[in-house]
């Protein structure tokens, strides 16, 4: 998936896939690690939103196809993210393992 060319949306997901931590002015490690585990377990909590309506769609509890479609693409784009955001800090941690001293 290439993310590079997403250009003016202001989203935690997409400057973060872009390699642009969300923080508060502190570029330290612990606060990147807090704002990449505040992505995964935001990712989590969009997955397990999605599953929970499609459970209740699926005992007939729920109506609404609407609400059910729409909790599945977030959960599908921010997983979507969090992968391409893996796959760069992996790239990075490869690039950084080659490097000769």
């Amino acid at each position: 998936m290439n993310i590079s060319e997403i250009r003016n949306i202001q989203s935690d997901y997409v400057a973060q896939a872009q390699g642009l931590p969300v923080v508060d002015g502190d570029s330290s490690f612990d606060s990147i690690f807090a704002s990449a585990m505040n992505m995964l377990n935001e990712t989590n909590d969009l997955q397990n939103t999605a599953e929970s309506l499609e459970i209740q769609f699926l005992l007939g509890e729920a109506e609404n196809t609407h609400d059910l479609q729409i909790a599945q693409k977030k959960a599908n784009t921010a997983l979507s993210y969090t992968v391409a955001v893996r796959d760069k800090v992996l790239e990075a941690y490869n690039s950084i393992m080659n490097m000769q001293m």
